[in-house]
């Protein structure tokens, strides 16, 4: 229950830091003048899509917390053996943020209207992505030939049951990225091809935190994480 209470207090900081940014005290019908002539006073928001987004990166975080809380619950079993780190996990991490810095030069880019940038780093998106998913079934086979299968324990389960959901997520996303991308490699870049840009950033981003708290999970160093929140939370 921790794990949750936690996740719920960031996506309520997160949700409060928004709800600040939106102008819930402005009077538009006070503002007077062509909307465009007062930059500082559009009160269009948020697009929808990142609002939708949003919320449904909210439904995963909560999924990922509930995965993690029954975890740490399933850890006080007399049936746990942890499962070892796989190696390889190291650096599918380090792929995992190259191709989250690769979308946020992609969005600097295409804002900027470089669109050699915007390609080059929409392309180096993908194939570190695939990399990454490459690393993870490679992270897959090896416990596999040391003995820890999906149904040999708990720890094991758990570990390709997270692996694969966060995987899932990655495939889903490759599927949004290579639309933006197909729009991009025609020379698009309007309106519509930016947001879209902005979406992958966005969901890159979050799967790379998701993906870090595992990383932490299955490593075994969220235990004192967790202690540390108890003391604060009773």
């Amino acid at each position: 229950m921790s794990v949750i209470l936690v996740f719920l207090l960031v996506v309520l900081g997160v949700a409060g830091w928004w709800l600040s940014h939106q102008r819930l005290m402005s009077k538009p019908w006070l503002e007077q003048g062509v909307p465009a002539a007062f930059p500082d006073t559009d009160v269009t928001g948020m697009p929808t899509a990142k609002i939708a987004l949003g919320i449904f990166l909210a439904v995963v975080g909560a999924l990922f917390a509930l995965f993690a809380s029954a975890y740490f619950m399933r850890m006080d079993y007399a049936d746990w053996q942890a499962t070892p780190l796989p190696s390889v996990l190291w650096l599918n991490t380090a792929i995992l943020v190259m191709a989250s810095i690769a979308l946020q030069i992609a969005v600097a880019a295409s804002r900027q209207g470089h669109g050699t940038t915007v390609r080059l780093a929409l392309v180096t998106a993908a194939l570190t992505t695939v990399a990454f998913l490459a690393g993870q079934l490679m992270a897959w086979r090896d416990l596999t030939a040391d003995g820890y299968l999906l149904d040999g324990n708990p720890a094991s389960s758990f570990f390709y049951l997270i692996t694969g959901m966060h995987g899932l997520h990655i495939v889903a996303g490759i599927v949004g990225l290579a639309r933006v991308s197909a729009r991009s490699m025609r020379g698009s870049n309007d309106e519509n091809t930016r947001l879209g840009i902005e979406l992958c950033a966005m969901y890159w981003h979050f799967l790379l935190l998701i993906w870090l708290g595992v990383f932490v999970l299955l490593a075994g160093w969220a235990n004192d994480f967790i202690a540390v929140c108890r003391q604060f939370l009773i």
